[in-house]
């Protein structure tokens, strides 16, 4: 007898199996079988993350050491980078425009840097989240981790660049004869508040620019016409009223979360920025912005784990 003979001898003997005929859905069902990169549940994936955080945290600061290692001043730039925006900013709208005028040097210099770095902390962290898909391509199709672990490095990686340049600011205020004080312990809760919305801002973009990679390309123009609705460069309030702005007007860009965090910084390391120049429920504001943007970017991209590196 052949092999082949025997085998479909064989074949013909064997008995039918039970599973014969049912849907592949109910198969898997009955094994407890679950399709190969499948979204989590929302509480397990959350537990995922946490026992990756020495991941997140060690790939931050990789990637906050490579970015400036092709560059012979190496991490000065880190600090060096929005300095050299301050000077330029300070030329144009503090000399040329007269902004500091009304406030004087020694409040507009503490003013402009504190709004610069401020500023530049979220517009980092959106810039970074817009690329962190499809910019680490490789990465994700590669390693089986959950993929908000990405953006959530590139935010943590922006506060860490964002403390360096902390130090500078405090020389700053230092210099201008701002003296420490109390109020200098506010920065703590309002940098926790603005990285818990910067994280949820690059959650939401690295779904989107998963999708449509060319939104980075967009994501520039976009954050610049943001930094001038902020007041980063100037008072937005008295800008506002001297342009005679409708009241609603100043009450919707003075509560744009950019604008919120800006002035509680300023309200906290300045001595002569007063309370009058936060927007009304200005706290109220700033947890609000951290809470809708942080659990719901967190949300809305892990709505999307499965569909990550595919296509």
């Amino acid at each position: 007898m052949s092999e082949t003979t025997h085998d479909s001898a064989v074949a013909m003997s064997a008995p039918p199996s039970p599973d014969d005929g049912l849907p592949a859905a109910e198969l898997a069902r009955k094994y407890g079988l679950a399709v190969s990169g499948a979204r989590p549940p929302l509480g397990e994936y959350t537990r995922q993350l946490w026992a990756r955080r020495h991941f997140i945290l060690a790939f931050s600061r990789a990637k906050l050491t490579a970015q400036y290692s092709k560059a012979k001043l190496g991490q000065v730039w880190q600090v060096a980078t929005p300095l050299l925006n301050a000077t330029v900013y300070f030329l144009i709208f503090g000399l040329l425009m007269q902004q500091s005028k009304g406030m004087g040097i020694r409040t507009y210099i503490p003013f402009l840097v504190t709004g610069i770095f401020v500023f530049t902390f979220t517009q980092s962290s959106a810039m970074a989240g817009v690329r962190a898909i499809s910019g680490n391509l490789g990465l994700v199709r590669a390693l089986h981790f959950p993929r908000a672990a990405l953006p959530i490095s590139f935010a943590l990686q922006q506060l860490q660049q964002l403390l360096y340049s902390m130090v500078v600011l405090f020389l700053f205020l230092l210099g201008f004869g701002h003296t420490p004080a109390l109020s200098w312990l506010l920065i703590v809760p309002v940098l926790v508040l603005q990285f818990c919305f910067n994280t949820g801002l690059a959650l939401i973009l690295a779904r989107a620019g998963s999708k449509t990679p060319d939104l980075a390309q967009l994501l520039p123009f976009v954050t610049r016409t943001w930094m001038y609705a902020s007041g980063v460069m100037y008072s937005l309030v008295d800008a506002l009223e001297k342009a005679k702005a409708p009241g609603w007007v100043v009450d919707v860009l003075s509560a744009n979360p950019a604008a919120v965090y800006i002035d509680l910084m300023r309200w906290s390391l300045i001595e002569n920025h007063s309370r009058i120049h936060l927007p009304p429920h200005v706290w109220s504001l700033a947890l609000g912005w951290a809470l809708v943007f942080g659990i719901g970017g967190f949300v809305y991209f892990w709505k999307a784990e499965e569909q990550y590196g595919r296509g």
